[in-house]
């Protein structure tokens, strides 16, 4: 990407079949995709890209790599073989299922990827410096445009918005300088279907499942209580005492909640809440990650690994070191998805509460 790309023959604009492969010869040549070796180094483009993933995609399978890059299951497996030979990746098995191993990079891999990620960001920079702001706008705007339109409406958590089309959102009672949360964030996600289908694989006649993310408004901790005081007693047999714990916790999030470092998170489907998580200060290094619930009509979607998400970003954010969570052994769809996000149990024990003599506590951590 040292050199501008030379401007290719004009198109027939009549023909947007043509138009496009245009626009798509002269962007793989705008950002050096056709040359042998990607960002000067030994990697092709494919292999830029899986190592990306496993950068910043803690826990991720074989499979889903497959199927969210769109490569050969034979040629992705030649790949991780290679890394594994150099040692710049290593497989995990999932603690609860041990059928499904997870992939992440090695600190040597860290240390391959590193350059790559860094050349990439300092071409990227490059390219933009060329343009006047304005022109930077227009471009960022453009490129959300396409990306919007070409999924169909979908937004990942990659997904990008120029800045110019944020709303910005702040929980009720945040200063002027607290961290916003951009409408990008809050935005209809399109995932999973509750068996699981991607959604562009749906039965014809399915609808999409989609929901928001807001900060929590008054009203919010009242269901947040009564919710879980419901839920876990028809699923876990936990009396009102958790019920109880429950609303001690939201009533310290409130009183001393600090908007800079804090945050609560409602999930919203069909204008109906589903879904809940909140991150608080345990001291300036470590945050810890409460009362992550979902409603067992909006399980399947998505939502859950969404709302992890959003506290391990807002976590980064917001300076802290650590994720500390506290939960129970027999929550699993709950330690798969902290698992899945990067956490680590680093303790476990048994304990007599809400009515129940056989439960098993655990601690988990997740080093930011």
């Amino acid at each position: 990407m040292a050199a501008p790309a030379r401007t290719l023959p004009s198109p027939n604009f009549g023909d947007p079949i043509q138009a496009v492969r245009r626009f798509n010869r002269f962007y793989t040549r705008q950002i050096g995709v056709l040359q042998e070796h990607l960002l000067h180094s030994e990697f092709s483009l494919t292999e830029v890209r899986v190592l990306y993933e496993l950068a910043h995609r803690p826990n991720i399978t074989a499979a889903e790599l497959c199927q969210e890059l769109g490569l050969d299951r034979g040629y992705l497996s030649r790949m991780l073989r290679s890394f594994e030979k150099q040692k710049w990746i290593k497989t995990t098995p999932s603690r609860v299922d041990r059928r499904r191993s997870f992939l992440s990079l090695t600190r040597k891999g860290k240390k391959v990827f590193a350059p790559l990620d860094r050349r990439s960001s300092e071409e990227v920079a490059a390219m933009l410096d060329r343009l006047s702001s304005t022109q930077r706008e227009r471009l960022l705007a453009a490129l959300g445009e396409i990306e919007g339109l070409l999924s169909g409406g979908a937004q990942t958590d990659e997904t990008f918005v120029p800045p110019h089309r944020y709303e910005q959102l702040r929980p009720r009672g945040a200063d002027e300088n607290s961290p916003a949360i951009p409408r990008w964030q809050q935005s209809p996600q399109r995932e999973q279907s509750p068996e699981g289908r991607p959604r562009s694989q749906q039965l014809q006649g399915e609808a999409p499942a989609s929901y928001t993310l807001r900060p929590h408004r008054p009203g919010d901790m009242g269901w947040v209580v009564q919710r879980h005081g419901e839920l876990y007693w028809q699923e876990y047999k936990y009396d009102e005492r958790f019920e109880a714990l429950v609303a001690e916790i939201v009533a310290e999030f409130i009183q001393t909640f600090d908007p800079k470092r804090e945050r609560c998170w409602i999930a919203e489907k069909d204008g109906e809440r589903v879904g809940t998580i909140f991150l608080v200060r345990k001291s300036n290094a470590v945050a810890k990650l409460r009362l992550l619930l979902i409603e067992p009509s909006a399980r399947g979607f998505g939502i859950g690994k969404r709302l992890v998400s959003q506290c391990v970003t807002f976590a980064r954010e917001a300076g802290y070191k650590r994720v500390l969570l506290w939960t129970q052994s027999e929550l699993n769809a709950a330690c798969h998805l902290y698992e899945q996000a990067g956490f680590k149990q680093i303790g476990q024990k048994l304990h007599q509460s809400w009515g129940r003599k056989d439960l098993i506590a655990e601690t988990w951590e997740l080093k930011l």
